[in-house]
């Protein structure tokens, strides 16, 4: 009795098999996706919304918010810690007091409010320096949106008993304009900062 030769394995179907098996893998694998910034931009607006809009903003209106190189605040003239910043800006939206220094307010006739008297056109203007880091700007930007969205969220709980982005459209068209802001980003320049 002689040794019994091994036969060698086919292995040309071997290179299909693994080819298929990766076009699997890759049509049922999900990945994560970096969303970023939820962020839209504005609608133009009405030919004669332009024409009111064209006219000298108020410095009160304006609610002007620095960041300098070494991603320090400047809110209104006075150093101030992110931290603080979203309640600053809630309060210069929605100027519950209306006070003097904050924007104006007007009385307006608004669906499913009625006539309520609300801020009138209150801007927030958002300039960095050129050396500001990326992660201080999107917190600062993030805070400024963040605070017109719960203002927006206790008006639509408040009057319609949901948040604002479960609300129909002609409902949140009326958000809108109870909590009107513009967000205003300038040019990056040097802005100061040792």
């Amino acid at each position: 009795m002689g040794k019994k030769e091994l036969s060698p394995i086919n292995a040309g179907s071997m290179a299909d098999i693994a080819f298929l098996l990766l076009i699997f893998f890759l049509i049922t694998t999900t990945m994560d996706v970096d969303t970023g910034l939820q962020r839209r931009l504005p609608r133009l607006p009405d030919e004669d919304q332009q024409e009111e809009t064209s006219d000298k903003i108020k410095e009160r209106n304006v609610f002007v918010v620095l960041i300098n190189k070494h991603d320090e605040l400047l809110v209104e003239n006075k150093p101030m810690d992110i931290h603080q910043l979203r309640q600053n800006a809630r309060e210069f939206i929605a100027n519950p007091n209306n006070v003097e220094n904050l924007p104006e307010k007007e009385i307006k006739e608004l669906p499913f409010f009625g006539s309520v008297y609300i801020t009138k056109n209150p801007v927030i203007s958002l300039r960095n320096d050129r050396g500001t880091s990326y992660g201080m700007y999107l917190r600062v930007q993030n805070e400024l949106v963040a605070a017109k969205q719960e203002l927006r969220d206790e008006i639509s709980i408040l009057q319609f008993g949901e948040k604002f982005k479960d609300l129909t459209e002609d409902q949140s068209d009326a958000v809108k304009h109870y909590y009107p802001s513009v967000l205003s980003e300038a040019e990056p320049k040097n802005i100061g900062g040792k």
